[in-house]
């Protein structure tokens, strides 16, 4: 994007509206004793005339008088264009006055929400996967936004879109799919939307709007992938659950070994202490409660 001819917003301090009250009154008051005196009896043809055209032009007088009105309420500006050539803005709220010739274009200076349409992108493996996002955006530079883009409100649209594909295609949906990057889209919330906010601001700089928040508002996989993508996560949960029992399984075998020998309650050789390790192992990580089996024979049979 080019920057070389950006606008940029001009402070314009218009004239009070109630001081233009007057002349606005005196204008359509003058008028109308005017017409009421060229009505009147005793008066010349010439006289008639004249006071006909005066009325006229003071009847001029005040229709571009009442052009040049215009309100400014809070949180919102009028560009004021004269002649095709940009005046200024008005950004103080009140009743005001200028130019009955000027056009003066309203814009909000208020805080926007764009509440982004859920996109089908790829992320940094290829993984088809839905987001969305949402926005807050205000104005700030408002010649740019009148003048250097078209229809500012569809241009943030649409660069909202390629900043969210854009921040999409650089990190993985989730933790372990990647070793070169760190960040992922579900696990690290706060770094995504930091780097989103920073790519809009980049973006919507040329249009002179502020990027004051942006997060994602929706992210999964996308449906033709979700199913696979559940088993992955389960069956990578249930990994981590087995690998934490077994460890917790070990620490219980060794520390009923270190006992039993501390105790003197029994003397195991290196057989016997295989077995019984082998039972406690299958006892504390099977799924299912152990059924015992009792050896009515010698102790070695």
């Amino acid at each position: 994007m080019n920057n070389q001819n950006a606008s940029r917003e001009i402070p314009f301090k218009a004239l009070s509206g109630y001081l233009m009250l007057l002349p606005w009154f005196l204008s359509l008051g003058l008028a109308v004793l005017l017409f009421a005196a060229a009505s009147g009896h005793g008066v010349s043809k010439d006289e008639q005339l004249a006071a006909v055209l005066t009325g006229f032009v003071l009847l001029v007088c005040f229709v571009l008088l009442s052009i040049g009105f215009f309100i400014v309420e809070p949180n919102m500006g009028r560009a004021l264009i004269l002649f095709g050539r940009y005046r200024g803005t008005v950004r103080s709220s009140g009743f005001w006055w200028t130019n009955p010739f000027t056009v003066k274009r309203r814009i909000s200076l208020r805080a926007h929400n764009l509440n982004g349409k859920t996109l089908k992108v790829n992320d940094l493996l290829g993984n088809p996967i839905e987001i969305a996002a949402v926005v807050v955006w205000q104005i700030r530079d408002t010649a740019q936004a009148l003048f250097d883009v078209e229809q500012f409100e569809h241009f943030v649209e649409v660069q909202g879109e390629a900043a969210v594909r854009c921040v999409a295609a650089k990190h993985p949906y989730d933790d372990g799919q990647a070793s070169e990057v760190s960040t992922t889209l579900r696990g690290s919330a706060d770094a995504v939307a930091e780097e989103l906010a920073v790519e809009l601001r980049q973006r919507l700089a040329i249009a002179g709007i502020e990027v004051q928040e942006a997060r994602l508002s929706h992210l999964a996989y996308a449906p033709e992938i979700a199913a696979a993508m559940l088993q992955r996560q389960q069956a990578g949960a249930i990994i981590a659950a087995r690998a934490k029992i077994v460890e917790g399984a070990v620490s219980m075998v060794e520390m009923a070994l270190a006992d039993l020998s501390k105790k003197n309650i029994v003397h195991l050789d290196d057989e016997r202490k295989a077995a019984l390790v082998g039972n406690l192992l299958v006892v504390l990580c099977g799924q299912q409660a152990p059924s015992p089996v009792v050896n009515a024979g010698s102790p070695h049979s």
